[in-house]
């Protein structure tokens, strides 16, 4: 009777989220771990079977720093963004585009859906600038995303999964190296989607980074704001994206734990739900 239970329990939220666009932030954990990469590709064929509009959109940090260190780079991060030089961003470019968009492309399509993977200089769909470090600092060839043209991904969606890798180009051509969790926040509200959901190798947003029991489940956009003055680390980017989401007309923006099985299922379809949820400011 428990599974029977569960479906019975998703069927509203099904019902709520048909013909809605869900832009995924896939990382971390699930993408590295063989299992959960497969898990993670089955439960978004899932959730274009039950009709929603799922867009991924994805980094690849390890896999970039993996090839930089055999080839002797120097790597460095400040205040959770890549220090990218020209080199650097070549490297990105071609670990995100070349190798892991099409290793998640294929995942899905093995899975019984069709996916198509783009990067931001498909159909210009971002323009970026070169952005400062959180204190001003120089960090190279980081991209801070200016416009989403989302013609591409609107045509697309309606019969695939895009899969998005996060680099651009700035108006003279230059590419850049773009925060992922910036990207998928940059496109949910160009879209209008309904949600944007990062996954994380964390429980969701800690009120106390030491403590994995800590999470906070709900919180309103000014309270994360209140709280990004003083904050620092791989959070900060995933934090900022969700309250930018919800400034630019995004409902609900999510951080969850990539590395339970099935998480973003468990996020959408269960009244529990799981990690952190942040909405409009009351």
């Amino acid at each position: 009777m428990r599974d029977v239970g569960t479906l019975l329990e998703a069927l509203p939220y099904i019902r709520e989220f048909h013909g809605k666009t869900v832009v995924i932030k896939y990382g971390g954990a699930a993408m590295n771990d063989p299992a959960l990469r497969e898990e993670f590709a089955r439960d978004v064929v899932l959730l274009k079977y039950v009709g929603l509009n799922p867009i991924i959109v994805h980094g690849g940090g390890p896999d970039i720093t993996a090839y930089m260190n055999r080839l002797n780079m120097p790597v460095e991060f400040i205040g959770g963004l890549r220090v990218s030089d020209e080199d650097t961003v070549e490297i990105a470019k071609m670990v995100l585009v070349g190798k892991v968009n099409k290793d998640i492309v294929g995942r899905i399509n093995r899975h019984g859906q069709p996916a198509v993977g783009l990067s931001g200089d498909d159909g210009q769909l971002f323009r970026v600038s070169t952005m400062l470090g959180p204190g001003g600092e120089d960090i190279g060839f980081v991209g801070k995303i200016d416009r989403v043209d989302v013609g591409v991904l609107t045509h697309i969606a309606e019969d695939y999964i895009p899969v998005v890798a996060s680099v651009g180009a700035d108006r003279t051509g230059r590419s850049h190296n773009v925060n992922a969790d910036e990207a998928a926040g940059a496109i949910a509200r160009a879209l209008g989607a309904y949600k944007v959901i990062f996954l994380t190798d964390v429980a969701g947003w800690l009120r106390d980074p030491a403590d994995p029991d800590s999470v906070i489940s709900e919180a309103g956009a000014d309270e994360v704001e209140t709280a990004l003055e003083h904050m620092q680390g791989g959070m900060r980017p995933k934090l900022q994206a969700c309250v930018e989401a919800i400034h630019g007309g995004v409902t609900y923006a999510h951080i969850i734990d990539g590395r339970l099985p099935h998480s973003l299922l468990l996020e959408l379809f269960t009244d529990a739900g799981i990690g952190t949820k942040v909405r409009p400011a009351t």
